[in-house]
């Protein structure tokens, strides 16, 4: 993720912002030029980016403290009209834009939910905002990468649908399970209480656990179906990850009854990536989800590692490039592996869990490279 400051005052503010916290001033996300930026609304009840004023022409203390790169207002938007997501408006879950000539009452982000949680329920509020934070999150990644984002009534054979579902409101033989299904993505908004969610990750053993992290593994499925089925890949796909004809219902159901299958570190990133092609695939592409969006933000924050190996080498990370766009993706695996192990060792300073608590050998590398490749054949489509 890229860093943001408010073109008022120069205030650094979050991607999540909406409203500056130092002037005041509104603030919106625009997905059509994938910035956050300072709004005021006009007498029509329209609203348009603020100029930058002089001081973010020329960045104070906090923002060159913030980033060694804040984001130069956007000339595409200068003029335009937006009008407030529809989901601001009535429930306060959203800060992005919709072009005024839309004829959309969401934004592209919120478009594709079929069911949201009953509001009525207690609690089920600030559920439904963490969620959309973290799908906002994903939505600004496929966006970056230029990869197709379609809802079901913008395409209905091939859009996406998300279904945000409450274990109260189903039958007792029914559980809701968090999954994606012909491109409906449900998701148990239980996902969204930090305990319950942290009480689950200890229950299964697993290394962790986010919303963000739900939303980049079953986005990977949806996108399984568009970029390797639909794109005629398989046989590139099966000579990577397994052939995902066998039947999948039986290999889940072996993996939890046995556990993942002997030396599973040496050839996967996670031991539930061992359970099938299909849920290696969707492990692997939410990791790359993961290390591109966060090779961004090291870059935006101006962060160099130099790490001394003891045979007297030196590994570095400093992420110059563009990690949406760049061609190479060695470039990008040769400054995310000094990177982690650095903040993994400054998390454990603090006593924390490491930060991206994974080891990658070279096989999951391989499949990571193969991701990256696919979307950069399949963006724009």
């Amino acid at each position: 993720m890229r860093t943001f400051a408010c073109q008022s005052c120069g205030q650094a503010v979050y991607f999540e912002n909406w409203r500056c916290n130092h002037c005041a001033a509104a603030l919106g996300f625009l997905p059509d030029a994938l910035q956050l930026v300072a709004l005021e609304e006009d007498a029509a009840g329209f609203w348009t980016p603020i100029p930058p004023s002089d001081r973010v022409r020329r960045p104070g203390v906090l923002a060159r403290f913030f980033s060694r790169r804040p984001e130069p207002p956007s000339t595409q938007v200068a003029g335009r009209r937006y009008r407030k997501c529809g989901n601001y408006v009535q429930h306060n879950v959203c800060n992005w834009m919709v072009p005024a000539e839309s004829g959309e009452d969401l934004c592209v982000a919120c478009r594709p939910n079929r069911t949201i949680p009953n509001l009525s329920r207690p609690g089920n509020p600030e559920k439904w905002y963490r969620i959309e934070r973290g799908k906002r999150r994903l939505f600004y990644g496929l966006l970056r990468l230029g990869l197709p984002v379609r809802s079901r009534d913008e395409d209905p054979a091939h859009g996406l649908a998300f279904d945000f579902l409450a274990s109260q409101d189903a039958p007792p033989d029914q559980p809701v399970l968090t999954g994606h299904a012909d491109g409906l993505i449900t998701l148990n908004i239980d996902e969204a209480d930090p305990v319950r969610r942290e009480r689950i990750r200890v229950d299964m053993d697993e290394t962790y656990r986010t919303l963000v992290g739900h939303f980049r593994h079953e986005i990977g499925h949806y996108y399984w179906d568009l970029l390797i089925r639909e794109g005629g890949r398989q046989e590139t796909f099966r000579a990577l990850f397994g052939d995902e004809r066998q039947d999948y219902g039986e290999a889940l159901e072996d993996h939890y009854r046995t556990g993942p299958p002997a030396h599973w570190q040496d050839h996967y990133l996670s031991t539930y990536a061992s359970s099938h092609p299909w849920e290696d695939w969707a492990e692997t592409w939410a990791h790359y989800l993961h290390i591109v969006d966060t090779l961004e933000t090291a870059a935006h924050f101006g962060i160099e590692v130099e790490w001394c190996l003891p045979d007297g080498s030196v590994r570095t990370a400093d992420p110059e490039f563009d990690p949406y766009t760049i061609a190479d993706f060695q470039q990008i695996i040769e400054d995310w592996l000094p990177l982690t192990f650095a903040v993994n060792n400054l998390n454990r300073s603090m006593g924390q869990q490491d930060l991206y608590p994974f080891v990658l050998p070279q096989p999951a590398i391989d499949k990571l490279a193969y991701v990256h490749g696919v979307i950069r054949a399949g963006a724009g489509g």
